[in-house]
């Protein structure tokens, strides 16, 4: 997975705008909910923020308050830098985070649980809550295309091929994982809960 990140970082925001290889996807709706989630975001109370696995810095620019993004992915932070000049950011494991305990008011993070297999779903939720009293999880809806479990193929504009573990969610059984967790967000393509 690292690897795989580290190379897909100068074209992962194609992702989110449609571009590039995703440029033919059938994604009815997708530009006005990711508008409609990033406002969600932007109506948290302003915390002292740690962004894990925070890729390119696509959602942690409208994450409120003092922000720090921690990514594995060298390339990923530089881009996010670019977007976020007034954020730190921290090269890091995500399951054995640089911190002291209790240094954050939240912990937010997006597509990034959703690729945990146990036991390392619950590494990561002991260390988030280690560093921060809040968690906030975005992720992808289950949809009628894909099942709730899944080896993906993927594919990247060099041609190179990466199977990738991926979990898609019901904003219940999301909350459920996550311990008297609530829905911020329900969409067709995107599910955030606050726990």
């Amino acid at each position: 997975m690292k690897a795989y990140y580290e190379r897909r970082a100068p074209e992962y925001d194609d992702w989110w705008r449609g571009r590039g290889l995703f440029s033919d996807r059938h994604r009815p709706g997708w530009d006005e909910e990711t508008a409609a989630l990033t406002r969600t975001l932007e109506a948290l109370d302003p915390a002292r923020t740690l962004d894990i696995a925070c890729g390119t810095g696509f959602l942690t620019r409208h994450l409120p308050g003092e922000i720090t993004g921690l990514d594995q992915s060298e390339a990923m932070l530089e881009l996010a830098a670019g977007k976020l000049p007034d954020a730190k950011f921290v090269r890091g494991d995500a399951l054995d985070l640089p911190f002291a305990d209790s240094s954050f008011e939240r912990v937010f993070t997006s597509f990034f649980y959703g690729h945990l297999e146990e036991p390392e779903r619950s590494v990561f939720l002991r260390e988030a809550r280690r560093v921060a009293p809040e968690l906030v999880v975005v992720d992808s809806a289950l949809t009628e295309d894909v099942q709730p479990v899944e080896w993906q193929e993927r594919v990247l504009n060099d041609s190179s091929r990466w199977q990738v573990y991926k979990r898609f969610f019901e904003p219940e059984e999301l909350a459920g994982e996550l311990s008297s967790g609530r829905t911020l967000f329900e969409g067709r393509w995107f599910v955030a809960i606050r726990a």
